[in-house]
C-alpha cells in the first residue's frame, strides 16, 4: 500500500504586511522561489524527479497572479519539465495544496510533489483581486437575502454563540505571545536576508493592553441584525496581517527509501468540509472530528494540535467543541503573534507542528483551519522516528 509521507517542510520568517515589513521588499515569486530552492537543497530530493509543485495563494492577482507557483518554480532553477499550479481555498490554500499533493501520490499519480504557498499582504492587500467589482453574483444573495459579513462580524458571532468573554480571548491572545516569544523555530525556519525571527511577536504583550484597544469591526447597522455580539474583537486578539512564504516536500515512502530521504512523518488522514458562511469560521470542528473518524484516533491521542488563529474565538470555541487540552494547542504561539500570510500560513501550520513533535516527542499532530466561505481542512500526521 502506498503512503504518503513528509520529508521536510520550512518556511521563511513572517514579516508585518505593510510598507516597511521585512519582507516587503521581496516580489512573492522570487520569495516563493527562494523557500522552493531552500527547501530542494536541504531536503535532498534531486528536482529531476519532482512531479508537480502546488502553490496556495489567497490573492491571486497583480504580483501574485499568472500562476506564481510556475513563475516561482522556475526562478529557483528547477526543471523546466515539472509543472505547476496554484490554487486558491483562501487561508487553507497551502494546506489543501498539501492534501492535493498527498491524494495524487497515494493514487499513484505522483511519486514526489512540493507543497507550499506564499503572500505578500504588503504588495498584494487583501481583497484586492476583487478590483473593486461583486465577485458573489446575484444568486448566492437570493439565498442569504441579508447579506453575507466579513470575517470580523463572523468572529463576533463565534465569541457570542460560545459565551467567550473579551477577557477570555485577550487573555488567549497573549498567551500566543508568550509562547512564540520562548518557542524554538529552527528547524522550521530559513532565514531570508539575514532575518531569524518573526516580525509580529510582541514580548511584551499583556491582557491589560489588549483591553486598552477598541472593536475592530463595530457596525451598527451589524448591531442591528445582530443584537447577540458584544463587540469584543479586536487587532489584538486577532490574526496579523503579513508576508511569507513556505514549502513540504511530499513523497511516496517507498520512493522516499530508494531515493535516501529520510521521512520526518506520514500523513494519516485529511478532511475537508464546509459549514454556515455566515458563522464562517466554524468548519474547524466537523473538519476536526471527520480526520480524527478517518484515522481511527481521539483527541486524546493527538500530542500537538495547531488551530489557526485567525482569530482568538475560533481557538477557543474549537477546544470547548473538541474538548482539548489547550496546553496541547499551538504549543509555540500561532497567527495572533506569528502573523497569517494567507497562502502560506497552511504549510506553515505544517512545519511548525512537525517542529512541536520533534521537539516533544510526540506522536500525532493534527492541523486545522478555517478558510473564507465557511470551509475548513484538517490533517493529522503521523511523526516517524
Amino acid at each position: 500500500m502506498r503512503e504518503a509521507v513528509i520529508v521536510d517542510a520550512v518556511r521563511t520568517p513572517i514579516g508585518k504586511g505593510k510598507p516597511g515589513g521585512a519582507l516587503s521588499s521581496w516580489h512573492p515569486a522570487d520569495l516563493l522561489a527562494e523557500t522552493l530552492s531552500r527547501l530542494v537543497e536541504r531536503s535532498g530530493i534531486d528536482p529531476e524527479r519532482l512531479d508537480d509543485v502546488i502553490a496556495g495563494c489567497g490573492s491571486q492577482v497583480g504580483e501574485q497572479s499568472f500562476n506564481i507557483a510556475r513563475t516561482a518554480l522556475l526562478g529557483a532553477g528547477l526543471p523546466e519539465h515539472v509543472p505547476a499550479t496554484t490554487l486558491d481555498r483562501q487561508c487553507g490554500s497551502s494546506q489543501q495544496a498539501v492534501h492535493f499533493a498527498a491524494q495524487a501520490v497515494l493514487a499513484g499519480s505522483y511519486d514526489a510533489a512540493i507543497a507550499c504557498g506564499v503572500e505578500s499582504m504588503s504588495r498584494v492587500p487583501m481583497f484586492s483581486s476583487q478590483q473593486g467589482q461583486d465577485p458573489l453574483g446575484t444568486r448566492l444573495l437570493q439565498r442569504y437575502a441579508d447579506g453575507m459579513v466579513h470575517q470580523g462580524v463572523s468572529a463576533e458571532l463565534m465569541a457570542a454563540k460560545w459565551q467567550l468573554s473579551r477577557t477570555e480571548m485577550d487573555a488567549y491572545a497573549a498567551e500566543s505571545h508568550r509562547r512564540a516569544t520562548q518557542a524554538d523555530f529552527t528547524s522550521e525556519m530559513i532565514p531570508v536576508d539575514g532575518i531569524t525571527a518573526d516580525e509580529g511577536i510582541r514580548p511584551q504583550t499583556t491582557v491589560e493592553t489588549l483591553a486598552a484597544l477598541r472593536p475592530a469591526f463595530k457596525d451598527e447597522a451589524v448591531a442591528e441584525r445582530f443584537g447577540q455580539i458584544e463587540w469584543s474583537i479586536t487587532a489584538g486578539n486577532s490574526s496579523q496581517i503579513s508576508d511569507g512564504a513556505s514549502a513540504a516536500l511530499i513523497v511516496e515512502r517507498g520512493v522516499a527509501e530508494e531515493l535516501g530521504l529520510t521521512p520526518k512523518a506520514r500523513i494519516v488522514s485529511m478532511s475537508v468540509t464546509a459549514d454556515d458562511p455566515i458563522l464562517m469560521l466554524s468548519a474547524v470542528i466537523p473538519a476536526t472530528d471527520m480526520a480524527l473518524q478517518r484515522a481511527g484516533l481521539g483527541v486524546d491521542d493527538i500530542d500537538a494540535f495547531e488551530v489557526n488563529e485567525a482569530f482568538a474565538p475560533v481557538v477557543l470555541a474549537w477546544a470547548k467543541e473538541m474538548n482539548a487540552d489547550l496546553e496541547r494547542v499551538n504549543v509555540h504561539g500561532g497567527a495572533i503573534a506569528l502573523g497569517h500570510p494567507i497562502g502560506a500560513s497552511g504549510t506553515r501550520l505544517l512545519a511548525t507542528l512537525l517542529g512541536v513533535l520533534e521537539q516533544t516527542g510526540g506522536r500525532y499532530g493534527l492541523q486545522t483551519m478555517c478558510e473564507g466561505g465557511g470551509m475548513a481542512n484538517a490533517t493529522v500526521i503521523e511523526r516517524l522516528a
